[in-house]
């Protein structure tokens, strides 16, 4: 070992040149480069998450000392401002998809509004309640989880008996992305293929028979034609450029 550290360290062997031309320059730098990559990535991301949690645990701490009734007032201004802005954004476009969304947010936002002001009374001189309101209603809100489309297909819709309209819904919403992602004839097929899958009548309606069926339309789908510069010729011959071949 100590051989080894002398024939690296004394420049009359250079044994630390050799090695970084022979094996860490062709081999181990572009290995480690993309994993040097992700360290940074991933050292940047882990820095930002632990200064963004010690800020919000400073804010929390701030907020725990805060009065009951202003409180309330953060609690119902986190769940009302931001929601507010983007239902009236959502209202003047012209997709159906964000108004849904949003009216979703606000049936759920009005139950969780009606037990915060039915329970505050009992619960909200408890340490935690308007923290935990707060953090449900952001569960509710952030389009990242999505809670409140949960908690209405989850809670709201079997307390109603709605289910019928929710699937009716949602067979809408997947009819009206097929429209938009697919060509009309594709979507033709795609829409027969659903058809039969639902009706379950005959042996067509077999989820493997269907996706050959479909498989078998693509097949028939011509691709456009590339003329290349330097095509072949008609007897088969590849056409060698010259100083004659017109390149425009």
């Amino acid at each position: 070992l100590l051989f080894i550290f002398y024939w690296l360290y004394f420049p009359l062997t250079c044994g630390a040149l050799v090695v970084y031309e022979k094996v860490t320059a062709p081999y181990l730098g572009p290995k480690l480069k993309p994993l040097q990559r992700q360290m940074n990535n991933f050292i940047i991301y882990l820095q930002q998450m632990l200064s963004n949690a010690f800020h919000l645990y400073l804010v929390w701490i701030i907020f725990m000392f805060l009065p009951p009734g202003f409180k309330r007032i953060v609690a119902i201004a986190i769940g009302t401002v931001y929601p507010t802005i983007c239902s009236i954004t959502a209202v003047a476009t012209e997709e159906i998809e964000d108004d849904t969304y949003w009216l979703t947010y606000w049936s759920v936002y009005g139950c969780l509004f009606l037990i915060m002001d039915v329970s505050e009374d009992f619960l909200g001189r408890i340490p935690g309640f308007y923290t935990l309101i707060i953090f449900t209603t952001i569960y509710l809100m952030l389009p990242m989880f999505r809670g409140a489309d949960k908690i209405f297909r989850k809670v709201l819709v079997p307390l109603a008996g709605l289910h019928e309209l929710l699937v009716l819904r949602d067979a809408i919403t997947i009819k009206k992305q097929m429209l938009k992602d697919l060509d009309p004839e594709r979507a033709a097929v795609v829409q027969k293929s659903i058809a039969k899958f639902f009706d379950g009548s005959t042996s067509d309606s077999d989820p493997s028979v269907l996706k050959e069926e479909l498989m078998q339309g693509w097949g028939k789908i011509q691709l456009p034609k590339i003329k290349l510069p330097f095509g072949k010729a008609e007897g088969g011959d590849s056409d060698e450029p010259n100083e004659k071949t017109n390149l425009v």
